[in-house]
């Protein structure tokens, strides 16, 4: 597309992105202990199925889902459960957790692999979204498939993946574009096929110019297009981005199934492309760690659990001037009263402010 497409009116705040955006994604070092929410997603927490004492795997299933909105929760490491207890999670609350020790082997269960992937059925797809556990990565942490399982009257022909992030500091979606762009339109191909939808969009803002050109290199040859997004707040919120690439307005209280839409996450997206093609469940995410307040910004791909306390060393700690820690972006996000809590599915970010 020649024109960049948005929404009228929005804001334009400070973007401070230069920081961590061209950080190159880092594996996070190991964590010696995770502490694991059974609700780390909209709807009905998880289920324990594990006790006090058990040894588990890496990748194995540790608690159930326990409705149709809800998702179940994997170990992101080998070790011996520790505690099943009440533990302060990033949103300000106590929730159920299950802790992990490591015991240094990061030993994984037998993972399905499936290379004829795109041949499975829209049903099976499903399924296996679901029982990876995966969720809105975006932040909002809605379950993957019953997103994908629109009720009948409202059939969807469009699905958007929301390569935006117009969140101010974060870094995480653009890394993944830029790196694993392949893997990503993978993932939306999958989504798609899923739906039965033969219209795939990717929209980016302008200031990710090599995201745009990986993306673009990415789609050649299929039936998707990337569209280049003015840059402001609230881009990437799900109604505004529908209105600028599909002109459609989502109504008051409305849902974009309502539009005949499905926007998913750039994260989500590559979590889906894990799961289908190599049988891998949501256990690790890319979270940017930035801001005036953290010695080195980073983008690292970091295990479901690990603390942000071990996260924030691993960047060289906090700057002496450090006075506010926030989990995901500062217009979104939420302020931290102690820094031993997870990392769970919808960290984005750990952003680290000064007073200034």
């Amino acid at each position: 597309m020649s024109k960049t497409a948005t929404f009228e009116r929005g804001i334009h705040p400070k973007y401070n992105k230069e920081l961590a955006s061209d950080k190159p994604i880092t594996q996070a070092n190991l964590p010696q202990r995770i502490v694991v929410p059974v609700s780390q997603h909209i709807g009905a927490p998880a289920k324990p199925e594990v006790n006090i004492g058990d040894e588990v795997k890496k990748g194995q299933f540790i608690a159930s889902a326990t409705g149709f909105v809800s998702s179940p929760v994997h170990s992101s490491i080998s070790g011996k459960v520790v505690a099943i207890a009440d533990f302060p999670t990033s949103v300000g609350r106590m929730v159920q957790s299950i802790v992990i020790e490591n015991d240094g082997k990061d030993e994984s269960v037998e993972f399905n692999e499936n290379s004829d992937y795109m041949s499975l059925s829209a049903d099976e797809i499903k399924n296996i979204i679901k029982d990876a556990g995966i969720v809105g990565m975006g932040g909002a942490a809605f379950p993957t498939n019953v997103k994908l399982s629109p009720p009948k009257e409202k059939p969807i022909n469009a699905v958007i993946i929301n390569g935006a992030e117009c969140e101010p500091y974060l870094t995480a979606d653009h890394r993944l574009m830029v790196e694993r762009s392949k893997a990503v339109v993978e993932g939306l191909k999958i989504i798609m096929k899923s739906l039965g939808v033969k219209e795939g969009y990717i929209g980016i803002e302008e200031n990710k110019p090599d995201a745009i050109e990986a993306m673009r290199s990415a789609v050649a040859g299929e039936f998707i297009e990337v569209w280049p997004l003015e840059i402001k707040y609230p881009q990437g919120a799900e109604k505004m981005l529908i209105k600028a690439i599909k002109g459609r307005e989502v109504p008051s209280k409305g849902l974009p199934m309502d539009v005949g839409v499905v926007v998913q996450n750039v994260g989500t997206a590559l979590a889906v492309y894990e799961a289908v093609h190599f049988g891998k469940p949501l256990i690790e995410r890319v979270v940017t760690i930035t801001g005036n307040g953290i010695n080195k910004s980073a983008n690292m791909m970091i295990r479901i659990g690990t603390l942000m306390a071990d996260v924030i060393e691993q960047c060289g700690g906090l700057t002496e001037g450090a006075v506010k820690v926030i989990s995901g972006g500062p217009m979104m996000g939420f302020a931290q009263w102690t820094l031993d809590v997870p990392v769970v599915k919808g960290t984005s970010g750990i952003l680290v402010l000064s007073e200034e």
